[in-house]
């Protein structure tokens, strides 16, 4: 096992964690016998960790039991089964709550942070409508929070999308000003998808809390790899994910502040479980996973976060020393290191995709990956167009590994380097042409 994992404390090494190589088997589909074989990686390098990551082994152990033996509803309260697996709900929902300084009465169980920002939005507003039709978010929120804003517009609610600097950050100024006697709720993601930037989230609470405005923020790309603590940041709603913490997919959860109590109205009707704000049964096996990251995280996040900081510093200084003409997108400072954005000047980021084909990484939010339009929020940001769509977005977490990040280094210069060979721009820059100067024409 490499040094790195024979170093890592010693909750970071139960649960049988197995030394991780990139191999490849050739596999051939059991419906065609003759076919030629597939050559299938079954281990990625540099996982693309903002969009979802390897589930610990720890969290697995701790779900086995209520997918085999304790298989009960968690809301039948007439027999032992059902007794169990509410034991088991209850505990894991104090485990996310500690992570977060929170009551266990305060957290929700959702099918994921989407869920979690659709009820805090939709729920808050529709349900002070009476009295207040105004929102205020940012213009790179995750798309479920902008999609939300742009659904409650069309029932008659004002939204207002704030513009962030060239940073990334919001400016509070701006945001005090743009709140309004009927404003219900202030929406900002925490730490952003795709730049990995972190906003001054105590400094928003303060504001809200003094304009009697409810505060809710996007923490799927927070909590567990930094300090979240929603009654020191004045946070009244929060949204949860659990396979960005290394949990399973299909599971979240919200935080919903009881004192001053926040309303919400509900988004789905049905047996009123979850203090009658998400109705449905709850998943046993999926809650114990997202409670037990929930704690693998808080024991181990200052160690995570300095090993992961030394990764992301290793990568992005090892790349900028060899290729010229690299821009890191957003704030160097006010980040999670985790999430680093950045854009090749005079390359195709889809080619460059393409070429480091064995390497999990994308150029935008796996929730837009599909679409060829440049990053929003790189363009909300000032990003030039041609940057933009240069743009490549690398994840680093638990177990990402030197040897993982020096390859990816490695073939990222080696494939950055040949399709600039093949491009007319980088030529036409070599030659010390303005390429801002020349008026292009389209025929």
């Amino acid at each position: 096992m490499d040094d790195v994992h024979q170093n890592l404390p010693e909750s970071s090494t139960r649960g049988n964690l197995v030394e991780q190589r990139t191999l490849f088997v050739s596999v051939a589909p059991a419906a065609m016998p003759t076919a030629k074989p597939i050559m299938k990686p079954i281990f990625i390098l540099s996982k693309q960790l903002a969009v979802c990551v390897l589930q610990d082994p720890r969290v697995l152990d701790s779900m086995l039991p209520y997918l085999m033996t304790y298989y009960g509803n968690p809301h039948s309260r007439t027999h032992a089964y059902g007794w169990e697996s509410e034991a088991a709900m209850e505990k894991a929902r104090r485990q996310v709550a500690d992570l977060i300084g929170a009551d266990h009465r305060e957290i929700i169980f959702t099918s994921g942070a989407t869920e979690s920002n659709n009820m805090a939005i939709k729920g808050v507003a529709r349900f002070y409508k009476s009295r207040k039709k105004h929102i205020v978010t940012t213009q790179t929120e995750h798309k479920c929070v902008l999609d939300s804003c742009r659904s409650l517009e069309t029932e008659g609610f004002q939204v207002t999308y704030l513009p962030v600097k060239r940073n990334g950050l919001i400016d509070l100024k701006e945001l005090e000003a743009a709140l309004q006697p009927d404003t219900s709720l202030v929406s900002v993601m925490t730490v952003n998808n795709e730049i990995g930037v972190k906003q001054p989230i105590r400094d928003i609470g303060e504001i809200c809390r003094a304009h009697k405005v409810f505060f809710h923020t996007d923490a799927a790309q927070a909590i567990g790899k930094i300090p979240m603590d929603v009654n020191d940041m004045k946070i009244d709603l929060m949204s949860i994910s659990g396979h960005k913490i290394y949990g399973p997919k299909g599971v979240g959860a919200i935080y919903v502040r009881r004192r001053p109590r926040v309303r919400l109205e509900p988004l789905q009707s049905g047996g009123g479980q979850e203090r009658g704000l998400r109705s449905g049964t709850v998943p046993t096996p999926l809650a114990v996973g997202l409670g037990a990251a929930c704690e693998v995280a808080q024991q181990e996040m200052e160690y995570d976060h300095k090993r992961i900081s030394l990764l992301a510093e290793r990568l992005v200084t090892k790349i900028m020393n060899e290729v010229p003409d690299v821009v890191m997108n957003g704030d160097r400072e006010h980040r999670y290191p985790g999430c680093v954005n950045l854009s090749f000047a005079y390359v195709e980021g889809e080619s460059l995709l393409m070429a480091l084909k064995d390497v999990a990484l994308s150029s935008g939010s796996a929730c837009t990956s599909a679409s060829l339009e440049p990053s929003y929020v790189l363009r909300a940001i000032g990003t030039d167009e041609d940057l933009a769509h240069s743009s490549i977005r690398f994840g680093i977490g638990r177990f990402t590994t030197e040897e993982e990040v020096d390859y990816t280094v490695q073939k990222c210069i080696q494939h950055v380097k040949r399709l600039r060979e093949m491009s007319p721009l980088w030529e036409m820059v070599q030659d010390g042409i303005d390429l801002k100067s020349i008026k292009w024409t389209q025929h």
